[in-house]
């Protein structure tokens, strides 16, 4: 993956906000800004949990924890996706 690097400031009061040590700060903010991502449907979930280099299941809390739905479709959407699924592979 090719990698950008660039220089940030932060106040230093946003350090306890955002509940990391200096060591954790890159990720925690790489983590942040794939969850805005991931919150205005600009990326996937699978995408993002591959870009901070964990499993699909262990984004899913992280969605959770930042009130981000994991699915987006409406239960219509869902009851009709399922209908789909049942008439193709047959009950």
């Amino acid at each position: 993956m090719s990698t950008i690097t660039l220089s940030l400031k932060l106040p230093q009061e946003l350090i306890p906000v955002l509940e990391v040590n200096d060591t954790q700060l890159e990720e925690r903010i790489l983590e942040l800004i794939l969850l805005e991502l991931v919150r205005e449907q600009r990326i996937s979930t699978g995408k993002a949990a591959e870009l901070l280099g964990i499993s699909k299941w262990e984004f899913v809390p992280k969605l959770a924890e930042n009130d981000i739905p994991y699915f987006t479709e409406s239960p219509e959407e869902l009851v009709a996706q399922l209908e789909t699924v049942n008439r193709l592979f047959g009950e």
